[in-house]
């Protein structure tokens, strides 16, 4: 007996579907992957722009001095089509930062905590001696090899600054990137001008590498590199690859040489600090290669246009550390005026960076911008953090990371909502330089810098942003409670990330950590 009954018609139907389904499913899968543009700026702070980050009472970008000194229109297009934060964090100096945008880990995990000095260990007197000086090494997980997993080409310009000389972690190359264009140990140029080819005719033991082709030419180090880049991208959209493109300049790090295609605006500008008085050789050619910069950006983006890939490109725009703008005192209020510090300091001057998200060309009813919709023109008080970017581009991308990461995808902030899983920041810095051993632990408002050589009634400041974004009153001492628990999250943060501590000054077998008093 024949117990097997007909498939009814809705039945026969859904059996089909599972069974054609793999075959015409690519035929519905047309859109292409996003395209990943990474704008890396070396040395550049929050204020080295005219475009307004920091805000008034009411929330609205206000322009200060700094703001009216620099001419960045491109970065002011790409902040109209999309969003800008007033408070993104990156380490203090360069390498930390680097490695947390390859590996979604704060410094404190990563353990490359110091700017890495190409050809020693510059760990410190007093700092870890076990700290990660090599930078990236064999077997870390990093975003260009997880992308290069997931389809991408990935393609490196300008600056590496990852390993030490002849490190695994010196070339680009080694952990991922398909496309390697003047990346080496070094972190700063030993020339920008081409004329000096780039340092090998000066300056051998910081020359930027192949670029052979622009030696003698009367070109900038920040055009060349934007050159090249161009033709990378390029070839990544004739060969019809998605791609993650790392332009990582070398600018605006000195040497401080001018860009001669943006001198004559400068010529008579005057010092934006309460002195006055003409602007200084150095201070001007700081201003004109952050115009050159700038004029990079808006190569780039037309770049995309004319290749048509403008509308599946997501822009990144961020700097590494705080300013360091020939323009005043370390410490105090100069480079990033209003905000207190510099590169290599614990105030938010060294912290603060420029950090702004757009698509190439908005087009909300792109699949990938109704994927991650970006507001135009937002101004966003969210905090965001330099290891949020492996997350955010994780996400959108389909690139899969397995192990411990410090960041969060960013997307509801970038659509301009408030994101409570990013309102902290862990930097930590065992090691001495314009700041000496220090940690720092940000949480919503509330600011905590721990000294670990300080006396104990000094060892901290406690600001709180809000009220004081100018860090001019350290609540450690009015507010005992306050001060106390945000030493406790610290040291467990520090904990979490198994962190490396300061050595003792009179003892250095005893490592110093955050003492709750």
């Amino acid at each position: 007996m024949n117990n097997h009954r007909p498939l009814s018609f809705l039945a026969a139907f859904a059996l089909l579907a599972l069974l054609v389904a793999p075959l015409i499913s690519p035929l519905f899968a047309t859109e292409p992957k996003p395209n990943i543009f990474v704008f890396l700026v070396d040395d550049m702070g929050v204020m080295d722009t005219s475009v307004p980050f920091l805000s008034n009472a009411a929330g609205t970008p206000e322009r200060h001095p700094l703001n009216r000194l620099f001419r960045t229109p491109n970065m002011q297009r790409l902040a109209d089509q999309g969003i800008r934060f007033e408070r993104f964090y990156a380490n203090s100096v360069c390498s930390p930062t680097r490695v947390s945008i390859m590996t979604g880990q704060s410094s404190a995990r990563h353990r490359t905590t110091q700017y890495i000095k190409p050809e020693s260990n510059n760990a410190g007197k007093f700092g870890p001696p076990n700290w990660r000086w090599e930078g990236i090494a064999k077997g870390d997980q990093t975003l260009p090899a997880r992308l290069r997993e997931a389809g991408y080409r990935t393609i490196h310009a300008g600056k590496a600054h990852f390993g030490p000389i002849d490190s695994f972690g010196s070339l680009p190359q080694n952990f991922g990137f398909d496309v390697n264009i003047a990346g080496c140990a070094y972190g700063l140029p030993g020339s920008y001008y081409g004329t000096e080819h780039f340092g090998h005719l000066k300056r051998k033991n910081r020359a930027v590498p192949g670029l052979e082709k622009y030696h003698g030419q009367d070109i900038h180090l920040t055009e060349a590199t934007t050159r090249e880049m161009r033709a990378a991208v390029t070839a990544a959209v004739e060969a019809e690859k998605p791609f993650f493109a790392y332009l990582s300049h070398y600018a605006v790090h000195s040497p401080f040489q001018s860009d001669k295609r943006f001198a004559a605006n400068y010529a008579d500008a005057k010092h934006p600090g309460p002195k006055q008085g003409p602007l200084a050789k150095n201070a001007k050619a700081f201003a004109t290669m952050i115009e050159g910069m700038d004029k990079s950006l808006g190569d780039m983006l037309d770049h995309l246009e004319t290749l048509g890939v403008a509308t599946n490109t997501l822009v990144l725009f961020l700097g590494d550390n705080g300013s360091d703008a020939p323009l005043g005192s370390t410490h105090g209020v100069a480079c990033a005026a209003p905000l207190r510090g510099k590169k290599g300091t614990h105030y938010e001057g060294g912290l603060r960076v420029p950090f702004i998200a757009a698509w190439a060309k908005p087009d909300a009813d792109h699949a990938a911008q109704k994927a991650l919709p970006i507001p135009l023109g937002k101004h966003s008080q969210a905090v965001g953090r330099v290891y949020d970017l492996v997350p955010t581009i994780a996400a959108l991308t389909g690139a899969t990371f397995a192990g411990a990461l410090d960041g969060v995808d960013l997307a509801p902030a970038l659509s301009g909502k408030k994101q409570a899983d990013s309102e902290t920041f862990l930097m930590h810095f065992p090691h001495d330089h314009r700041s000496d051993y220090y940690s720092i632990w940000i949480e919503g408002d509330f600011k905590l810098v721990y000294h670990y050589h300080r006396k104990a009634g000094e060892r901290c400041e406690l600001f709180n942003l809000a009220e004081d974004p100018f860090e001019a009153k350290n609540l450690a001492s009015s507010k005992p409670e306050k001060r106390k628990a945000m030493i406790q999250s610290l040291a467990k943060a520090l904990a979490d990330a198994d962190a490396q501590y300061v050595r003792s000054k009179t003892d250095e077998t005893v490592l110093l950590k955050p003492v709750v008093k």
